[in-house]
């Protein structure tokens, strides 16, 4: 095998990979569309594979990280559920293994994310810290003395799914008025398509909101709000020293971040008499989470 890792981000819109050195500089990046949840398995391991050959071509890698958004199994072997891909209760690191030829390792997307922010990002030397993955959906992941926190049965730090807004707005994990819904990438979407009467990609309405168009402004301002007031509650149960946001949505910065922090001091208590975490973007960018799988699969999955 050869002397560099490959990790693959496999999302709800996109299957992103790249490869790493034993310096953990990233040396290729490729991106692919993403089949979707109802596409057969077969097909979306296909992209996954097609993916991560594109950037190691003829030159072997010692090992294959999966980044994937939803629940993995604490052993690292079964996806369990996601909202967005099509696998259920799934012996996904076997099966890409089988299908690669390589060694493989598995984790939760935003546990990558976390790992790669921890090693090379905005989580160096913090003993604490949360992380937030806005994408399509919302991940996160919990950072406690220089390692990812997985709980019981390795399902920690599914964020996205708190209920926020009782009998709220369906999600496509099933329940209502999850935190995803109204803070996401699919959220700013739906905000600026009520207000417009026509739909807007991710990109599009940020390039709007640089303009200083009030609509995309004000979608940002919306899910940026909602941000702070997730973040908020999971600052109370955690006290982290700081909190990290990543994810492609986070990209835009203060657009995003500034509401944010506005609504995490007006919705934290005591905060004349406690300090309030830090809110940064991560540093690793929409990358992050392929290159984690990477460095997970050089340093094994702990």
């Amino acid at each position: 095998m050869g002397d560099s890792w490959v990790g693959v981000d496999v999302g709800g819109t996109k299957v992103l990979a790249v490869r790493v050195s034993a310096t953990a500089e990233v040396e290729e990046v490729a991106t692919r569309p993403m089949p979707g949840r109802t596409a057969p398995i077969e097909e979306v391991e296909a992209v996954i594979e097609a993916a991560a050959r594109d950037v190691y071509g003829d030159r072997l890698p010692a090992a294959l990280g999966i980044s994937a958004a939803g629940l993995v199994d604490a052993d690292g072997e079964r996806f369990l559920f996601g909202a967005h891909l099509p696998w259920r209760d799934a012996p996904v690191r076997k099966a890409l293994t089988e299908r690669t030829g390589l060694p493989v390792v598995l984790d939760n997307d935003a546990n990558c994310a976390a790992h790669a922010e921890l090693v090379a990002g905005a989580a160096r030397g913090v003993r604490s810290a949360l992380l937030i993955t806005i994408g399509t959906g919302i991940g996160g992941a919990i950072l406690l003395d220089g390692r990812v926190v997985r709980g019981a049965h390795g399902l920690a730090g599914e964020f996205g799914h708190m209920q926020v807004v009782p009998g709220g707005l369906a999600c496509e994990c099933g329940l209502h008025g999850c935190w995803e819904q109204y803070c996401s990438g699919r959220a700013l979407e739906r905000v600026t398509r009520v207000a417009l009467g026509r739909h807007l990609d991710g990109p599009e309405v940020t390039a709007l909101a640089r303009a200083g168009d009030e609509v995309a402004l004000h979608a940002f301002g919306s899910i940026g709000t909602w941000l702070g007031v997730g973040v908020a509650g999971l600052v109370s149960a955690f006290d982290p020293e700081r909190v990290v946001v990543g994810g492609g949505v986070s990209a835009v910065g203060d657009l995003l971040l500034a509401p944010a922090r506005r609504a995490l001091t007006a919705s934290l208590q005591g905060t004349a008499y406690r300090a309030v975490p830090a809110l940064v973007p991560a540093e690793l960018g929409p990358e992050a989470g392929a290159i984690g799988a990477a460095l997970l699969a050089r340093d094994g999955r702990p």
